[in-house]
């Protein structure tokens, strides 16, 4: 049986102690309510609400799967689903950090993001289905008009109908500027919406009577490529201007895809058949309004790959210690039992350390660059504003791509560490395996963040981001200089940081003059930045547990984590500097009928 606890102290930990988002909360306009009693009964409530409702469904879920009636074209979620998401729903979760003012409870995005931690961690299927809902969310609150928020922000934040982010056609995928989806305008000032849309999560299912589709389509007149898109809301039912729900629209799903993992989120093909939609934003430009919902998914998907990290670490943690087998290398260090623990095997401390590592790093991370977008939309100071804005920007494709990656990393030592009973399913560490690997394909592969975090992020945007990221690790490493104890990590972190600001000036300079270097140097460039990040979050880390007033123990675990991830996870970025220094070269120049 796989189990899940929410990880309560190391989140107050990281939100509390070492993020002090209760003195940032008094600072921005908006978020004052959010004290540590509130965000304390929120994270009690949550763990709860996880723990006794998300995480029993996990493992049926996956057995039990989706089911498409092609009669009806309707998708029948696994038993308990429906029920969890009214319960979701009744307990206000679903509009936790949506504005009072459509029905929500605005709360920081910060807390939001903690929950959601919980919940993916818990069952990352079900998660999926509120996920999109937010993604919609704010990009209607962002780019449609004061009617189409009336009408659909409020049904959206109380969880009466759902949305869904509709991208992808069988022959484009990443490449939007191919799609072909059309909308025809009709002379009531709506559009008919007609085409194929692929990979669509909860495209169809039976939590609610009614879904909200956000569809990237062509106008007639419209430019080819990316130019030349534009975004639409189509509903499941028709709804009038007024708010008046009609008559079943003209679209349906065709098929539901048969997966490798969360076979609990229903996945769907969507035909679209002149069904009734609005125009979201501006003519031609639904691609800037999609990303507004995208990158709210990307970050998203980031917490995913932390929530199977922390599962499989708590897994992991526990067969380790209670599964026997063979006697350590120095000797027995339990003579009164047939065998040791595995836990006393040095390899095996191995991976439950780069689970710990990874786990409480990311979550630092993830919070870190949340906490940042509540600046971002908080702050009256334009400069803090201005701040959060590139951080954030700078961030997303970070934690989107480095902690999905760390999710396979961790949910695959979770499955080595228990050995053949890891493959099999009855422990579940084998489907935490499986449904990990989808968290670095969808909202943009891995490399699409690379590239974008290379070559929009540093190269186009100047390194705006990175260079308020540099300075605030420079002026840690500097308040920090006197500090013995923490001298074992100021000194790597430093020269890290210094590093990291010269090997992107390097590359600059060779896109400029050659630019296939930007994209062969993208992906080790992601991961070389994520693990710096991290040191310096886990020198912080460190920095605060010193100085609180946390036990000994808790104290002495920070420390030897961190020491771990200097010795044994920080060194990778050599790895990434000398793959990225070796060139474009080593990729291009072998002609392509040499592969075979």
């Amino acid at each position: 049986m796989n189990r899940y606890t929410a990880p309560l102290a190391d989140l107050r930990f990281a939100l509390f102690d070492v993020l002090d988002v209760e003195s940032v909360y008094q600072n921005l306009p908006g978020c004052e309510a959010a004290t540590r009693d509130l965000i304390d009964a929120v994270l009690e409530e949550g763990a709860r609400f996880t723990a006794q409702v998300l995480a029993p469904l996990n493992q049926s879920g996956d057995i039990e799967g989706c089911t498409f009636d092609a009669a009806t074209k309707s998708v029948r979620t696994p038993t308990g689903f429906k029920e969890a998401f009214a319960q979701y729903v009744d307990g206000g979760w679903i509009g936790l950090t949506a504005r009072e003012d459509f029905g929500g409870q605005g709360l920081p995005e910060t807390v939001g993001a903690a929950i959601k931690e919980m919940i993916d961690a818990a069952n990352l299927s079900w998660g999926n289905y509120p996920m999109l809902s937010h993604g919609a969310s704010s990009a209607l609150e962002h780019h449609g008009e004061d009617w189409q928020r009336d009408v659909f922000l409020k049904p959206l934040v109380s969880g009466q109908w759902t949305g869904t982010m509709c991208l992808t056609e069988p022959h484009c995928g990443t490449d939007l500027g191919l799609l072909k989806t059309r909308a025809e305008p009709t002379a009531d000032g709506g559009y008919r919406i007609s085409g194929t849309k692929i990979f669509i999560t909860a495209g169809e299912h039976d939590f609610v009577p009614n879904i909200l589709h956000l569809v990237l389509a062509r106008l007639p007149d419209a430019p080819a490529g990316v130019k030349g898109i534009s975004l639409f809301l189509v509903p499941k039912f028709k709804v009038a201007r007024d708010g008046t729900v009609g008559e079943r629209n003209t679209l349906a799903c065709g098929s539901i895809e048969h997966k490798m993992g969360i076979k609990a989120s229903v996945t769907c093909v969507m035909n679209f058949d002149a069904a009734d939609g609005y125009l979201v934003g501006q003519p031609n430009k639904g691609l800037a309004a999609m990303f507004t919902m995208m990158n709210t998914a990307r970050l998203a998907v980031g917490l995913q790959g932390l929530g199977l990290t922390e599962r499989a670490y708590q897994n992991s943690l526990a067969y380790a210690r209670d599964r026997l087998q063979m006697r350590s290398l120095s000797g027995a260090k339990f003579p009164d039992k047939p065998a040791d623990p595995l836990i006393v095997q040095p390899d095996v401390r191995r991976m439950l350390l780069t689970q710990k590592a990874f786990a409480e790093g990311c979550r630092l991370l993830g919070l870190y660059a949340y906490l940042h977008e509540d600046i971002a939309k908080h702050s009256t100071d334009p400069a803090a504003r201005e701040r959060g804005e590139a951080l954030v920007s700078f961030l997303t494709p970070i934690v989107k791509g480095l902690l999905t990656e760390v999710g396979i990393e961790c949910t695959y030592h979770g499955l080595q560490i228990y050995g053949g009973h890891g493959y099999i399913a009855e422990h579940g560490m084998e489907q935490l395996s499986r449904d990990a690997r989808i968290t670095t394909l969808y909202e943009g592969t891995t490399q699409i963040q690379a590239i974008d975090l290379l070559g929009r992020k540093i190269l186009q945007l100047q390194g705006v981001g990175l260079k308020h990221f540099l300075g605030e690790i420079g002026a840690f490493c500097a308040q920090q200089a006197g500090n013995a104890a923490l001298a074992p990590f100021i000194g790597p972190l430093g020269d890290a940081a210094k590093q990291w600001g010269e090997l992107t000036l390097e590359l600059g300079q060779r896109a400029l003059a050659n630019p296939e270097e930007m994209g062969a140097a993208a992906f080790d460039y992601l991961f070389y930045s994520g693990y710096i990040a991290l040191a310096y979050l886990w020198a912080r880390s460190v920095a605060v547990a010193d100085a609180s007033s946390h036990t000994a123990e808790f104290k002495s675990a920070k420390r030897h984590t961190a020491v771990f991830y200097y010795a044994r996870i920080l060194p990778r970025i050599h790895m990434h500097v000398a793959a990225i220094r070796s060139g474009a070269q080593t990729l291009t120049d072998m002609p392509d009928a040499q592969f075979g």
